[in-house]
């Protein structure tokens, strides 16, 4: 009978394909670099727009926040990510001398945490004792439910760093285009407006999908925030300049 069920759980495996979406980080840190990328050149050059610069000087002050907005964003998500690992880290060490040196607390800690899922203590006994005799298991289960960390990645720093940083150049080279083509600031403005609000409905409808949000909604938030940083840039240098 056992058996007939291990067979019965893998063809029910088999037939059942899980559609969940694994790569969240990436996904995030790709949100991060575009959403700032495309806002923030984006609004320094409607800014310098309002100021009656011209497209050359537009287009070489963008470009340079693009590099250096590039370095800032992808150290910060080094940073952040490598501070994760490290706090994993000193988190999992912790958990080993425990287990090491109050097995009998940690024990009453996963029997307590199991009976929070609604498990009785003939339920969840022998569940405790199975991993008391696999410590590398028990250490595991304690990460994961007790501090709730999952293991990170090995290259999740230098990965997360490339990630914003490249996805930053992409979504901040959109709002310069237009610069490097129309020789008339005002011009080139109205252009990269146009230009940079596609990109960001488009980028918001995918944000949106990937996120699991409401794509359309996603959309038009991401343009209006878009829209509004840029419209206080211009505006802002108007009314200094008056």
């Amino acid at each position: 009978m056992e058996d007939g069920r291990d067979t019965g759980s893998d063809k029910l495996l088999h037939h059942h394909k899980e559609k969940h979406f694994m790569a969240g980080e990436v996904v995030r840190d790709a949100i991060i670099g575009i959403s700032d990328g495309l806002t923030v050149p984006f609004a320094l050059a409607a800014g310098l727009s309002g100021a009656n610069a011209s497209s050359s000087v537009i287009l070489t002050a963008g470009l340079a926040e693009v590099a250096a907005g590039a370095i800032s964003m992808g150290l910060g998500g080094y940073l952040a990510a490598q501070s994760e690992a490290d706090h994993y880290m000193r988190e999992l060490k912790r958990e080993q001398d425990e287990i090491i040196n109050v097995p009998d607390t940690e024990a009453a800690e996963v029997a307590e945490i199991l009976a929070e899922y609604g498990l009785e203590p003939h339920e969840y006994g022998p569940v405790v004792n199975a991993l008391r005799k696999k410590p590398q298991a028990w250490l595991d289960f304690m990460m994961k439910f007790e501090l709730g960390l999952e293991k990170p990645e090995p290259r999740r720093a230098l990965e997360s760093a490339l990630t914003i940083a490249i996805a930053y150049i992409a979504g901040g080279l959109i709002p310069l285009i237009p610069y490097m083509f129309i020789p008339t600031a005002r011009n080139a403005v109205l252009t990269s407006v146009g230009v940079t609000l596609i990109a960001l409905l488009l980028f918001g409808y995918g944000k949106g999908h990937f996120t699991g949000n409401g794509p359309i909604r996603s959309a038009f938030q991401t343009a209006l925030i878009g829209a509004i940083a840029s419209a206080a840039a211009f505006g802002m240098a108007k009314a200094v300049q008056a």
